[in-house]
């Protein structure tokens, strides 16, 4: 059994930065660790990817450029980086625990709570 525990959600001006992070607990064979967003009313969707070793990485074309993943294996952390933020960037971001760099939720045996993430104009 693994737990994730996000944070550094908070309320930021459109063009500004945040850096979240996603701290992991108990062992766990998913290699994976992936950031989901879910904004009010709509279905959750992928954010980017990243594999334990950091030797993979993969995010969804509309943070490209602006939004880095990483990891850091002695505090088993990972995190997420989001620059230029655009307010359609607004959501509650989560933390999720795989074996495979899927995109789609079903494939993710682990999710943390979430943070808040507001993006204001």
């Amino acid at each position: 059994q693994v737990q994730l525990v996000e944070s550094g959600g908070g309320l930021v001006q459109a063009g500004g930065s945040l850096r979240l992070s996603c701290a992991a607990s108990g062992r766990t064979s998913s290699s994976y660790r992936s950031w989901f967003r879910q904004a009010p009313g709509k279905e959750r969707e992928f954010v980017a990817v990243i594999h334990w070793s950091g030797g993979y990485t993969y995010y969804t074309d509309s943070v490209k450029g602006r939004f880095t993943i990483s990891r850091d294996n002695a505090k088993n952390t990972v995190y997420l980086q989001m620059n230029s933020l655009k307010v359609e960037a607004t959501a509650v971001y989560y933390c999720a625990a795989g074996r495979a760099p899927s995109l789609h939720t079903t494939e993710y045996g682990y999710w943390g709570q979430g943070t808040q993430v507001t993006v204001s104009s």
